[in-house]
């Protein structure tokens, strides 16, 4: 399958750079700049991402441009086209004036930029700009403040830009895509769900061959499609187990483990809440919590494998941001997640993971394509240590107990409201603080509980949802009347970024 490359220097926007590349049909892959992989036959273009560092610092970030150029062509987003300047001997210094945010660009007619009108509103992030440029650079767009908003280096496919077209704010960045993709890399737009689901069958056929797959089912979108494309490889060899942690959500083991039989699944459904809470007893660290509660799935799982025949691997569904997020390579770790990071070094089990190279809508459209029914489908996300991350330092049965009950007040009125396939994701957090409060003639002091929302594509970024004062009222109201141990309910309207969405 033929795929651009994103070299990774720690830009924000790096993963937007691959979801529109993705959204054009064509697969992408996000390698740091200092591990770029072998030019195959296979990879018809590279991009050089932004960075929050500089090409004047003490040790830039460098690569060796001409041994990729020499293959594919090369697009420079921000930092990429800084380094493209500085190898080749041009000169790039500190802005007068600092670009951030909205520029107009005015433009030469060129390939590049073919379609796209002679003044353009772009998104600009950089505090470097490029004063002196070699004699071999033709000038493709400048801005009132800079003469070098985009380039090319003659006779070659390298191009450059000042720019962030990934990011929605700049109007023509889909046509800039299109334009080095399909007419200066010759890719096809043949990244498609079909295509997707063919391919990983017959991956899977030719790695597991007549062994068996421990698949650990959620309930949830990611498990469910990994689940039904690892039916469709093996059949029977597939063997699922449905874990009850004592961190679900309120009847959520029971629900599940019902729809999965119906389903046709071979499933395990196993009761560990017991181990999952003394393992969790007194620990208040947010990445102890998770890295105890990966350990313990992989005992579980384990313990279900030595009882059959022939597993060897342990099937998982993890995604790209959980990658991501989780293996920070030149910019911050954010993370770690109980199915990426939270893994021991030594297991008996070989991890198999076939949709850690997508993102969670690219998840949905294969599920779509899968047949899998939409009540799973537009399920929102729930993260893999469950309620352990939703309850903020130590984790209890009792603390379990009150938030399923608040929680599915707030999921219920969510959906009879028909607010719940509008929001990406939402929940209930208990907070680690007690609070005075009156109910009838007696003064309380009890627990505070925090509403969260969030609309998002992919989870990488989110703005909170702006749910009615009228419903929050409502949920609030129900939340301290029926649960015993809460007297205050408070409304978290962050954003990622600064904030995550989860609050641990």
């Amino acid at each position: 399958m033929n795929k651009v490359i994103i070299l990774d220097f720690g830009s924000q926007y790096t993963q937007l750079i691959a979801r529109r590349i993705r959204e054009l049909n064509i697969y992408s892959e996000i390698h740091p700049f200092d591990k770029c992989p072998e030019i195959t036959s296979d990879i018809k273009g590279v991009i050089l991402s932004g960075s929050k560092n500089s090409v004047n610092a003490e040790n830039p970030y460098v690569i060796d441009l001409d041994a990729i150029a020499t293959k594919v062509p090369i697009l420079g987003i921000c930092y990429g086209s800084q380094l493209i300047t500085y190898l080749k001997g041009g000169k790039v210094v500190p802005s007068a004036i600092r670009e951030y945010g909205r520029a107009h660009i005015n433009i030469i007619e060129n390939e590049l930029f073919a379609g796209i009108n002679v003044t353009e509103e772009v998104w600009m992030s950089h505090s470097d700009t490029i004063s002196v440029w070699p004699e071999e650079f033709t000038i493709l767009a400048s801005t009132n403040d800079i003469p070098v908003a985009a380039f090319k280096i003659n006779n070659s496919s390298i191009y450059g830009l000042q720019f962030h077209p990934e990011v929605s704010h700049t109007s023509c960045g889909n046509t800039i895509f299109k334009n080095f993709l399909y007419e200066i890399c010759k890719i096809k737009p043949e990244w498609t769900p079909d295509n997707y689901i063919n391919e990983t069958i017959l991956s899977l056929r030719s790695t597991i061959l007549n062994d068996k797959v421990l698949l650990a089912l959620s309930g949830g979108v990611d498990s469910t499609v990994v689940a039904s494309l690892f039916h469709k490889a093996i059949g029977k060899n597939l063997v699922c187990v449905f874990v009850d942690n004592g961190l679900l959500r309120k009847n959520e083991f029971q629900e599940v483990l019902k729809s999965y039989k119906e389903m046709g699944l071979n499933i395990h459904g196993i009761d560990a809440k017991e181990l999952f809470y003394n393992n969790l007893k007194d620990i208040e660290d947010p990445e102890q919590k998770r890295k105890i509660i990966g350990k313990t799935f992989i005992d579980v799982f384990e313990e279900v494998a030595n009882k059959e025949n022939d597993i060897k691997y342990l099937a998982q569904g993890t995604i790209y941001p959980d990658v991501i997020e989780s293996f920070g390579q030149h910019s911050s770790t954010i993370k770690s997640h109980h199915n990426v990071g939270g893994l021991p070094e030594k297991m008996k089990l070989k991890v198999i993971e076939p949709l850690r190279l997508l993102f969670k809508d690219e998840v949905r459209k294969v599920g779509k394509s899968l047949m899998i029914p939409n009540n799973i489908l537009e399920r929102h996300p729930f993260p893999g240590p469950g309620l352990a991350i939703r309850i903020i330092g130590a984790v209890s049965k009792e603390k379990v107990d009150l938030l399923q009950v608040a929680d599915s007040i707030f999921i219920n009125n969510l959906k009879e409201a028909d607010l719940y396939n509008k929001i990406w994701q939402a929940g209930v957090i208990l907070l680690p603080v007690k609070s005075v409060g009156v109910m009838g003639d007696e003064r309380t002091y009890e627990n505070c509980v925090a509403l969260r929302a969030v609309e998002s594509i992919d989870g990488m970024t989110a703005d909170w949802y702006p749910i009615p004062y009228d419903l929050l009222g409502k949920i609030s109201n129900e939340i301290i009347n029926q649960v015993k141990g809460i007297n205050r309910v408070v409304f978290d309207i962050s954003s990622k970024p600064p904030a995550t969405i989860e609050w641990e």
